[in-house]
């Protein structure tokens, strides 16, 4: 799997650059392919780090706030939640269904829970859920719906 990178704003494209990014509208040119930007947890055994970083995704079929054609997915990040502080937080949790982008939730430090929930209208496929730490970088975790 191909990963690129937006250099203006971090937001990560998987398989091809698209022609213009959905979160800051740069072009192609911006995107620079980076294989190894996204850790991913190893092994059955993980350390504090990972316990801090990968993100726990769960998928939740009857919808509380839509009655209809709606499945909810929430996103912690953590086992151990991760800190938000001014100098260590998650800058943003990013949305993917069947490797394709559909969601950026843009999270401040010491405001709010390291966390972030959508309503999909899908109810099968792979979501992938991508977290940018400011100090570690960005990990990943996926789950099928």
């Amino acid at each position: 799997m191909k990963t690129f990178l937006c250099k203006v704003c971090g937001h990560i494209e998987f398989n091809a650059a698209p022609d213009k990014c959905p979160v800051c509208g740069v072009t192609k040119e911006n995107f620079i392919e980076q294989p190894d930007i996204i850790k991913k947890p190893g092994s059955t055994t993980l350390g504090e780090p990972e316990k801090k970083h990968i993100p726990t995704i769960i998928v939740v079929r009857k919808c509380g706030l839509i009655p209809e054609g709606c499945v909810d997915v929430h996103v912690k990040v953590g086992e151990i939640e991760h800190p938000m502080q001014k100098e260590h937080y998650i800058m943003n949790i990013d949305f993917y269904l069947d490797k394709k982008y559909i969601a950026h939730v843009a999270l401040a430090p010491e405001s709010v829970h390291p966390a972030a929930a959508l309503h999909l209208k899908a109810n099968s496929g792979t979501l992938t859920a991508v977290e940018r730490c400011n100090l570690h970088g960005y990990w990943m975790a996926e789950t099928s719906l």
